[in-house]
């Protein structure tokens, strides 16, 4: 008997699955609680011993509290008929959750009808006007909110860190970023969490209602109470670009990436905001879709410099185009880049610097690419894909560029064993293919031996 489950056992457990919203296991909890044990017990002295418990008010607490995260409003209602059939009359803090349960789904004049109950029997708590803000703050009624904490404090309740934070939300999404700051000093006299996130929420709200400006305008103002974090940093950079404002957003990427040149040591950090893999890319993603490549080139060459690496699913399209655009440098940083990781290179960086080298008339580097990757089972470098290739190269290859690559390739056909290298076996014959449709003359090598007949 002294093992069996009492009434705080049943509450710690109760409590747990409300907070992760498992409303059947609370209802199976309960059930076993008001049920005999099905194995008997030898209760001795004990004899009229009854272990069924009937649920408190904790438990119907904790089966809202589940409620709220599965937003079943009935099972609100549940608690309340339960709680009328046992003669108990619910706590301010059941009335809230039950409110609680209504704002979640979207019953907002169940919430205020409920408020009313509160008030006829209790003084309503912090828990009961945080609700009711936050329904006043989804109908757009922000007067009515400022009013409503306003009487909460006039009845000398403390506000929880949480009202006032939500209210300033209310306050910035309706554009009045003063008021809203004003409620920080609220906020920091009860607040357990970092100022930042509290300005990071207030940010977010002005972002949420489309206005960037206030949002910009609570950025700059946190910084003479708290430093801006990286998540508060990054919620900015994607704003900015978002709203078409490019060079604020570059402003202060390059803030960030001073402040990591200034960092020697780990405890150096403290402070500072050092950009982040996420930093990056959406820097890296606004400069390719605006084709600043002068930028681009800058923030790609800073991600590398951090540590950071090449992501051929995220990066491999802007340097290819960032190449194409006259930015070879970075084709050849990554090329390094990867070659320095030991890296697989990906078959369009290996062709593009290919085609690059070939536009430069420097046959051996072009043959190099191809010889000195792993390339020869890759379908980017068949027979018919070097056809492609030639066919879709037409205009930026003449016909002596093809024929001086036939050359170099077929003097570096072989390897060091002896055997061919696949790649340029493929190669060889495609571009043979391709002269043969561009002219009936046979074209030699430099010995005079035809390269391939003609027609």
């Amino acid at each position: 008997m002294s093992s069996y489950p009492d009434t705080v056992a049943y509450r710690s457990i109760a409590v747990t699955l409300g907070q992760a919203g498992h409303i059947k296991e609370l209802f199976d909890v309960i059930d076993s609680m008001r049920s005999l044990p099905k194995k008997k017990f030898k209760t001795g002295t004990l004899e009229r011993w009854d272990p069924r418990l009937e649920p408190d008010i904790v438990v119907y607490n904790a089966v809202l509290n589940a409620c709220v995260r599965r937003k079943q409003w009935e099972g609100a209602f549940w608690v309340l008929q339960q709680l009328k059939q046992q003669g108990q009359k619910p706590s301010a803090t059941t009335y809230g959750l039950v409110m609680e349960v209504m704002l979640a789904c979207g019953k907002y004049n169940l919430v205020y009808e409920f408020f009313r109950k509160v008030q006829k029997s209790y003084i309503p708590n912090a828990l009961a006007y945080k609700v009711l803000v936050n329904t006043l703050w989804r109908e757009g009624k922000t007067d009515e909110a400022v009013s409503a904490v306003e009487d909460m404090e006039r009845r000398g309740i403390v506000g929880s860190a949480a009202l006032y934070y939500d209210l300033a939300r209310c306050l910035c999404s309706a554009g009045k970023c003063e008021e809203a700051l004003m409620q920080m000093d609220k906020i920091c006299k009860v607040a357990n969490k970092p100022l930042v996130v509290s300005y990071t929420g207030l940010i977010q709200a002005c972002l949420d209602s489309g206005n960037i400006q206030n949002a910009a305008y609570i950025f700059n103002q946190m910084k003479n109470f708290c430093s801006p974090n990286l998540v508060t940093c990054n919620i900015m950079v994607k704003a900015y670009l978002e709203h078409g404002l490019f060079e604020e957003a570059m402003k202060l990427f390059q803030e960030m990436a001073e402040d990591s040149n200034h960092i020697n040591r780990e405890y150096d950090k403290k402070g500072l905001v050092i950009p982040d893999i996420y930093t990056f890319n959406t820097m890296l993603d606004a400069c390719a879709a605006e084709k600043r490549w002068d930028d681009l080139e800058l923030v790609y060459k800073r991600m590398l410099h951090h540590g950071l690496h090449f992501n051929a699913k995220r990066h491999l399209r802007m340097i290819l185009d960032a190449s194409r655009a006259g930015k070879v440098e970075l084709l050849e940083i990554t090329w390094e880049h990867l070659a320095r990781a030991d890296r697989i290179t990906p078959p369009a960086l290996i062709k593009e610097r290919f085609c690059n080298r070939l536009e430069n008339k420097d046959y051996g580097s072009a043959i190099s690419c191809l010889v000195s990757h792993p390339v020869s089972g890759s379908p980017e470098f068949s027979r018919n894909a070097w056809l492609k290739f030639f066919k879709e190269n037409s205009q930026h290859f003449g016909q002596d560029t093809l024929i001086q690559l036939l050359h170099e390739a077929s003097s570096s056909l072989t390897t060091r064993n002896g055997s061919p290298y696949p790649v340029l076996q493929n190669l060889i014959s495609s571009c043979k293919d391709f002269l043969r449709t561009q002219s009936p003359a046979p074209v030699v090598n430099l010995t005079g031996t035809p390269l391939y007949s003609s027609i």
